[in-house]
């Protein structure tokens, strides 16, 4: 475990283990590192696995200002050029898909061998032409609301829509801790910001590939979103978690590591 001292004085915490092929793994909005903690200890016997808190989120420095994506994109920027981190896979669950995809427009592709996709959309709004978005301006007002009213209340509805099964209270209640380690104002800022950013105009230019993995279930994002993924993404592959809902590395993790692990051995 350790803290990396971003440019402004805020501290990531970010967590490294194993050896070999690097792989970062970049949690969705309002998430945390932990929520990984079923790939840890299987990938890092043959990868290297480096873990991160994104600003505000878990363990990390709870800042007033940066939360939007691109501001984390130039976070993980600092990470990676602080650890000398070369030939990377970038793992992104939901909102960490925008952060990667941020990154590669910001950033370009170098040092970057390939991503993973984990069940996101293009963007989640609603644009006028993208009508697969998860959400419209009532139901971002709404959440950004409840956020403020009542935090709790939202994040108990919420969490289980992540999951095809029901969600059992234990697990509930450790999901609902690091989550509230999510200052409300915070939780408000990134919210809207990852739900407006439109990625569409980034895909075509990506050339690294890309594994895109989503879950049967569509609680929250339609198996139209990979379809849609896979088309605009030169050099995409899809794979479809069929006990799977919004979580396939928690529901499915046995397939989802050796889904990522024959990914990467076909890259050599």
């Amino acid at each position: 475990m350790a803290f990396l001292k971003l440019d402004d004085e805020i501290e990531m915490f970010y967590e490294d283990e194993g050896k070999g092929k690097t792989l970062v793994f970049i949690h969705g909005v309002w998430m945390s590192s932990r929520f990984f903690k079923k790939q840890v200890p299987d990938l890092k016997e043959k990868y290297r696995v480096i873990t991160v808190d994104l600003r505000g989120h878990g363990a990390s420095s709870k800042s007033n200002t940066g939360h939007t994506v691109g501001q984390y994109a130039r976070d993980l920027r600092t990470l990676v050029r602080e650890l000398g981190l070369e030939d990377i896979t970038l793992v992104g669950w939901s909102m960490g898909a925008f952060v990667i995809w941020e990154y590669l427009h910001q950033f370009g592709e170098e040092g970057v061998l390939s991503t993973v996709i984990v069940d996101e959309l293009a963007s989640d709004f609603k644009w006028p032409d993208f009508e697969i978005g998860a959400f419209d301006l009532a139901a971002l007002t709404h959440m950004m609301r409840e956020l403020q009213h009542d935090q709790i209340s939202l994040l108990q509805g919420f969490l289980p829509l992540m999951f095809k099964e029901e969600l059992d209270e234990e697990n509930l209640n450790w999901m609902l801790e690091e989550t509230l380690k999510v200052p409300a104002s915070i939780a408000s800022a990134i919210l809207f910001d990852q739900s407006v950013i439109d990625c569409r105009p980034y895909l075509a230019a990506i050339q690294s590939p890309t594994l895109l993995c989503f879950g049967r279930e569509e609680k929250l994002i339609p198996v139209a979103a990979g379809e849609h993924l896979r088309q605009s993404i030169p050099n995409s592959r899809l794979e479809i978690f069929e006990n799977s809902c919004h979580c396939p590395f928690l529901e499915e993790p046995a397939k989802f590591n050796q889904v990522i692990d024959t990914f990467l051995e076909s890259l050599c």
